[in-house]
């Protein structure tokens, strides 16, 4: 076996070498709309969907071959490319050319539209790369590093804009406090098993050969700044203020991509490398789950900022996903955490599908000068913009979780892994989601009172790109499809898992 073999970070080398041609071709650009540097960018990211596509089809392929080559490591077993892996891979750059095909227009009117902005976008999605192919817990933070320091940087894009650079100074120090907490519980994992590799440290476990105590320490720490990166109580402060503060296309490469990355390490670091102590880190995560449910839908009530409100309904969302991760691997029976693991991948993916749009539509209503950020600003949407006003009504819907849209089926799904668990507290946790789901409405449906109930306090009609426009129109037609039809992605979800599972 090649120790190195580059086919692995193929895509990552493919990313890394095209950010820096972008980079440097833009020098040469002279359209002031920056069109040349934006099809770059997305002819780039075109290229990498497709090597990750290619390769996730031949991992699925070869499962069903039965020659078992389904995942495969390199760089001397630092990095893995596992069908998990390349599926979350494949939806972050997808969902990257669509922020970007969202963000062109928006940026254009706020003197952002410069090489650094697509540049520095393909170097955080290069970290959410790194961070979903890591196997080593120093190729973990690297990436984290990569993804954090770009994200940082495009918050600040306006430096002449106060409310952008405060909230790039709060997103750096709670980021760099999150990144502390991830690399000191990294380093006790290492102090107490002795290997940096994620498979090492589960063998450690299951072999007995560590301290517990410091094995214990670096849980709590490491789950800390797992919590941090996903945004969700009490880890949570970062998140409306950045939200709201950060210009909207930033927001939403800050909303979409990077949820995806810690999603891959969650399940990475706790699950192939500390499923030992799953019974440790399955409480915590229910304490977090819960938590986030509460506060998130109740302050997501008091706003009148559509950016806060969003923020909170994020931090409410990420904590219904977190539920489905809690059923763990108990006695090698895999059931319910392939049950349970699915369900939160399925609800991952299509909220951050939902995500571009709800942004989207933000970014197509404001213009020069103006921001759509108030939900008074939205009043009368559905007499100015009918088609608009429809389909932030299936975000909006499917934020709730109201049938036919996709995210009624996530959060049943959800809910259904943790009923046929069978145990009492998995169907009490159950019980409490619908509860904190149903007070979440509210706030949902308030946004479609103002869009369709308010007067309007101008009558002009909206317009935008039509290359945005068709976007929208596609991304609520899947919002509502996949709705109807998830069993295709759903099925794809578990045969993922359960891959992840059985390595």
């Amino acid at each position: 076996m090649n120790p190195m073999n580059w086919l692995v970070v193929q895509p990552e080398i493919v990313l890394l070498v095209m950010a820096c041609v972008v980079a440097l071709a833009d020098l040469f650009v002279k359209d002031e709309r920056r069109r040349p540097t934006f099809w770059l960018s997305q002819l780039s990211l075109a290229a990498v969907a497709f090597i990750q596509v290619d390769q996730l089809g031949a991992m699925m392929q070869a499962e069903q071959l039965g020659n078992g080559l389904t995942s495969m490591y390199g760089m001397q077993q630092m990095v893995v490319a596992d069908p998990m892996g390349r599926l979350l891979s494949v939806c972050a750059t997808l969902t990257l050319m669509a922020t970007l095909a969202y963000a062109q227009p928006y940026i254009g009117s706020r003197d952002m539209l410069k090489g650094e902005f697509f540049s520095l976008s393909m170097l955080s999605l290069l970290g959410v790369l790194v961070m979903l192919s890591a196997n080593n817990f120093l190729v973990v933070y690297l990436g984290l590093e990569l993804m954090t320091l770009s994200l940082y940087a495009l918050v600040a894009l306006r430096r002449d804009h106060a409310v952008s650079t405060e909230a790039a100074m709060k997103y750096f120090v709670l980021g760099a406090l999150a990144s502390g907490f991830l690399l000191y519980g990294m380093s006790m994992m290492y102090g107490a098993t002795g290997t940096l590799e994620i498979g090492g440290v589960f063998d450690a476990i299951q072999t007995g050969r560590l301290n517990r105590d410091v094995l214990t320490f670096g849980l709590v720490f490491i789950v800390a700044g797992l919590a941090f990166k996903l945004g969700v109580v009490p880890f949570h402060m970062w998140v409306p203020d950045v939200y709201q503060g950060a210009p909207t296309a930033v927001t939403l490469l800050i909303a979409g991509a990077p949820k995806l990355a810690a999603f891959g390490i969650t399940i990475r670091l706790l699950h192939e490398g500390m499923n030992g102590l799953a019974r440790d880190w399955q409480q915590m995560l229910i304490v977090l789950a819960v938590a986030s449910l509460v506060i998130g839908n109740l302050a997501a009530i008091a706003q009148t900022n559509l950016k806060r409100l969003l923020a909170y309904s994020t931090i409410a969302q990420l904590g219904f996903m977190l539920l489905g991760l809690t059923p763990t691997v108990v006695g090698g029976n895999t059931v319910s955490a392939a049950n349970g693991y699915s369900s939160a991948l399925f609800y991952l993916i299509t909220y951050v599908l939902t995500t571009l749009a709800s942004f989207g539509i933000i970014m197509l209503l404001a213009r020069q000068g103006f921001e759509a950020e108030e939900i008074k600003d939205l009043a009368g949407l559905g007499k100015r913009s009918p088609w608009m006003a429809g389909v932030m009504l299936i975000v909006m819907f499917s934020l709730a979780g109201i049938p036919p849209t996709v995210g009624f089926y996530a959060k049943l799904a959800v809910l259904q892994a943790l009923v046929t668990t069978g145990e009492a507290a998995y169907i009490t946790l159950a019980v409490v989601a619908v509860v904190l789901s149903l007070i979440g409405a509210f706030y949902y449906l308030r946004v479609v009172k103002v869009m369709y109930f308010d007067e309007p306090a101008e009558s002009m009609q909206i317009s935008g790109p039509a290359g945005a426009r068709a976007l929208l129109a596609v991304n609520g037609a899947a919002v509502l499809v996949l709705g109807l039809v998830p069993s295709g992605l759903m099925a794809l979800c578990r045969d993922v898992i359960v891959k992840a599972l059985a390595t």
